[in-house]
């Protein structure tokens, strides 16, 4: 990935955290002819062994976990919020329209597994992930044999994580006031991606 020095970020503590915040991500790999593939998959971010493990699953009938066997590293994008930047919203000029985005790209590679002992602990750590544990959170219990079913139908997989890129392109190239132009306007945008993105300027120290 293309990464400027202003907008790149190595942190390992902000790059595991935007993962787990934004976990609903898309899996890249090569096919048997070279041929790129995507699924858009949720998945869970564990920190060990560093710089990461990333769990998840596929259905069994896309070909895409194949694809693992050939040991060749993947790609997985974890896409953050993101919008178009007017000029219009800049104190400095002349300037020209951009696109302001954050994103993690993670490379590793993939194992699969098929235990049914393992595919039900993974399914339930992904339901506990996404439910919480309040008082009326689903709690997977499913008759066993549904279950069983159920988990013959999906691979599990486990990418072990060898490195880690994140570029936040937030404005870090322009002048203090042309941010803080940026973010007001954003905040007060009608589209609720320009907001989310007003709110991730905000948490990351951009704006006070």
């Amino acid at each position: 990935m293309y990464i400027p020095p202003a907008f790149e970020v190595e942190d390992p503590e902000r790059l595991a955290r935007f993962m787990v915040q934004n976990s609903f991500a898309t899996l890249i790999t090569q096919d048997e002819n070279g041929l790129p593939f995507a699924s858009h998959v949720p998945l869970l971010y564990e920190p060990e062994p560093k710089p990461g493990l990333l769990l998840g699953h596929l259905a069994r009938a896309n070909t895409q976990w194949r694809h693992f066997e050939n040991q060749r590293d993947v790609l997985v994008i974890f896409h953050g919020p993101h919008a178009y930047i007017s000029p219009r919203w800049y104190d400095s000029s002349p300037a020209v329209p951009t696109w302001n985005y954050a994103v993690v790209h993670a490379y590793g590679t993939p194992t699969v597994f098929t235990g049914e002992n393992r595919l039900e602990a993974l399914v339930r750590q992904v339901v506990k992930f996404y439910e919480g544990d309040g008082e009326n959170s689903w709690r997977a219990d499913l008759p066993p044999d549904f279950m069983s079913k159920q988990l013959k139908a999906i691979v599990g997989f486990e990418i072990r994580l060898n490195r880690l890129e994140g570029k936040f392109k937030l404005g870090q190239n322009r002048q203090k006031e042309d941010i803080i132009g940026t973010y007001n306007a954003l905040n007060q945008s009608a589209r609720a991606e320009d907001r989310l993105l007003a709110e991730f300027m905000k948490d990351e120290g951009f704006v006070g």
